[in-house]
Parts: C-alpha cells; structure tokens; sequence
C-alpha cells in the first residue's frame, strides 16, 4: 500500500485552521526572538496530535515556507524519512530560530543522516548552519563522548566562542557547559575558560533559573548531580 499525497484542499485546510490561531500578542512576543508567527505553541501541538504523523503533509506543509507551518511539520513527519541532503537543505531555508532548533532536535538528531551532518555543519561558514553542528556536537559530549576530541574542541571554543555571532555563540557555550558538566577531567578548563572569556556573564536570568554563563552553569548542575 503505498501512501497518498496530501491534495492542495488538505494542505490549504490546514492552513486555514493555522490561521484561526493567529493571536497578535503571541506574534508580537515570538517576534522578540526572531520567530515570525503568532501561533500558541500548546495549539499547535494539539493540532499536530490530531492530524497525528503525515510525512507527505509535512513535506507540503514545509514547501509553503510559512514558519507554523514549518513548525507544524516537524510535529507531524517521519524523522528517519528525510534524505541527507533534504535535511541539509531544509536547514539552510529554516532562518526562523524556533524552526532551526526544532529541526536540529527533533528531526536531525533521530536521523540516521545526524553525525555525517554534524561534521559538516560544524564549521560552515554560515553561523546559523555552523549552531546546528554545534548542538549537534553537543549532543554527543552528552550522550555518546566516544571518539569525540573533547581537548580539540574546547581549543575552538576557547579560540572562537567571544567574537562569534550570537547564534553560534550561544551553541559553542552550551557545548562548553556540558563537557564540564559531563567531564570531570576537563571541568576545570571548562570552568576557565568560562571566566576568562566571560561569554554571557551578564546575561539576565529569571529567579530559579541556572544562568547560561558557563562557570556557573557547571558547578550548579554538578552540585545538583551530588545532592
């Protein structure tokens, strides 16, 4: 049985009902991240638990190029679906960061394509494309270290992390945090070169939550470990 493709009157319904979702505060709050759509999160994964998964529909829903349409999608496809270079693709298209992220950690990072993207997105020379290979890597300090060169990695961040775009910086101090929350043997340096570059220092955090600066990301998240 093979699967049918979704006709234009099911594609334009859907983006009919993404349109009585519009809520011009959730759009004027989504824009102050970069994001350009003013649809609830909580309805639009509602809307994809109820169209439940349709990867022929994602893949039209993508082609429209509206972004909770996009984000829809991504809710609603087969991840190991996609081909390497459909993915590479669709991350060079997805300039919106709530897309971007998306993609990266629920798509790429359960396809079988994710560690030959990672390496070569990694140093591309697209920031936005370089972020995703850094999320990427970052997955694996987390997850699966083997082979990894942790020492090799900290030299870029330590060499690259201050001037970078914000993005990609912001992609090069999560990996920073995680090999030293990770990585006992590299937690110092991990620390240091946190303080010494200073990366979001003083960057404003919420009461109750973890600041994203390295040196204190690290130590709370391994006290926490020990408590």
């Amino acid at each position: 049985m093979t699967a049918t493709t979704p006709t234009d009157t099911v594609v334009a319904e859907v983006m009919a009902e993404l349109a009585t979702l519009e809520d011009d505060r959730t759009r004027e709050v989504n824009a102050k991240h970069g994001d350009d759509h003013g649809v609830n999160l909580g309805k639009l994964r509602a809307l994809a638990k109820r169209l439940k998964t349709q990867q022929e529909l994602a893949r039209q829903l993508w082609k429209t190029g509206d972004t909770a349409a996009r984000l829809l999608a991504l809710l609603i496809c087969r991840p190991r679906a996609f081909e390497r270079d459909e993915l590479d693709a669709m991350l060079r298209e997805a300039r919106a960061p709530k897309v971007q992220d998306w993609l990266v950690n629920y798509v790429v990072k359960k396809s079988p394509h994710s560690e030959e993207l990672r390496l070569a997105w990694y140093a591309d020379p697209d920031p936005v494309v370089a972020s995703a290979g850094w999320a990427l890597t970052t997955e694996r300090v987390t997850k699966k270290p083997e082979s990894l060169d942790l020492p090799g990695l900290l030299d870029v961040i330590e060499s690259e992390m201050r001037d970078a775009p914000d993005r990609l910086q912001w992609a090069m101090n999560h990996c920073l945090a995680q090999i030293g929350i990770e990585h006992p043997a590299h937690r110092a340096r991990a620390i240091d070169i946190g303080e010494r570059l200073a990366v979001l220092k003083d960057y404003p955090t919420s009461p109750g939550c973890t600041s994203p600066y390295a040196p204190i990301w690290i130590s709370e998240m391994v006290r926490r470990a020990h408590t």
